[in-house]
């Protein structure tokens, strides 16, 4: 609504589906306050590879059984779908979305945060609110949203934090040098 800068907001491409400048806050408003009274809706809860298959159940099945899907929340279609759709586009497009083929895994980026902070993994993941540790979990959060393309809430499971305590970091303007981090 404006109150609030936030960086990895786009927010002239959103309140573009609400019309032209005069007014389109408004009506963006408008169309929450509509939706708040509907509640929390299942068909709308999960990743694409939730909906597409119909729901947590039939995801843990699939895990049970040892099967994998490819999957990309922002897709939804089964796992050959989403792996045709994520091979057609260009290397711009698959930089723009974060998409990686092989990314570091969270578990190596946290271990080279804390070699070159000189800090333990186990403090990283403490919850210790030391300078040293809250400056560290900083990093891990914004590399792992901002340059690998993690979700939030699996940087903040792991770390063990809260989600917003992940959100706050990886909105940050300024993050750190990417290259120290071998990313």
């Amino acid at each position: 609504m404006g109150q609030v800068d936030r960086a990895w907001q786009d927010t002239r491409y959103i309140l573009s589906f609400f019309g032209s400048t005069p007014g389109n806050r408004k009506r963006y408003q408008a169309f929450v306050a509509h939706g708040i009274p509907l509640g929390r809706r299942p068909e709308l809860v999960g990743g694409g590879l939730i909906r597409s298959l119909g729901g947590w159940a039939e995801v843990l099945a699939l895990r049970s059984r040892g099967e994998t899907q490819r999957s990309d929340q922002r897709i939804v279609g089964d796992g050959a779908f989403v792996s045709e759709v994520l091979s057609d586009m260009d290397e711009q497009e698959r930089e723009t979305l974060k998409i990686k083929d092989h990314r570091m895994a969270l578990s190596s980026l946290a271990e080279t945060v804390c070699q070159i902070h000189h800090i333990g993994l186990g403090e990283l993941r403490s919850g210790s609110r030391r300078h040293a540790i809250v400056e560290a979990r900083q990093i891990v959060s914004w590399l792992a949203v901002r340059e690998l393309g993690y979700s939030g809430a699996e940087v903040a499971r792991y770390l063990g934090v809260t989600n917003s305590c992940v959100t706050r970091a990886a909105s940050a303007k300024k993050g750190p040098e990417r290259q120290r981090y071998y990313i």
